[in-house]
């Protein structure tokens, strides 16, 4: 079989595989309490308070999965909303001076965290389903402010070539 054969099967085939695995929080209806919601998913990857006694709970399918389920709770611990915060849209709202605490209440936890010593500067890396196989990549500061974003190849999806 070509290189070019298999880079475009092994991702393609991936998709196939994991399309099929539906991600516990996905199926969850609204009205569900908080404890039944975590009984039903398992243990969430975070959770955040949301302003008027919220809360946001987290399911990261990290460092490999490309799907991040937020699940929003109102005061009373009822499920009210939840989504798939991994796609282009929601990468759209990340803006230079958002804080960390903001970007991960907005995309969660990243797949891959890397430092850059000469460019003082962290890197959160998400992983999300694309066409392309490309992941998200938020630069930060030391202060832990969004300095840059930008998509690049996942290395993932790259052909390895022996010499």
């Amino acid at each position: 079989m070509s290189t070019s054969m298999q880079a475009f099967l092994r991702p393609t085939l991936a998709a196939i595989v994991l399309g099929g695995c539906a991600y516990p929080a996905s199926k969850l209806q609204p009205g569900i309490g908080v404890a039944d919601a975590v009984g039903a998913a398992g243990q969430p990857s975070g959770e955040y308070a949301l302003p008027g006694g919220g809360k946001r709970v987290e399911y990261a399918t990290g460092p490999m999965g490309r799907e991040t389920w937020m699940l929003d709770f109102d005061a009373s611990g009822r499920l009210v909303s939840k989504r798939q915060v991994l796609t282009e849209a929601n990468f759209s709202t990340v803006r230079n001076g958002m804080s960390r605490d903001d970007l991960r209440l907005a995309l969660g936890k990243p797949s891959i965290v890397r430092r850059l010593g000469r460019q003082n500067q962290t890197l959160w890396i998400y992983r999300f389903e694309h066409p392309f196989c490309l992941w998200y990549i938020v630069a930060m500061d030391p202060a832990g402010t969004v300095v840059d974003a930008t998509y690049g190849p996942d290395p993932v999806c790259t052909p390895h070539q022996d010499k």
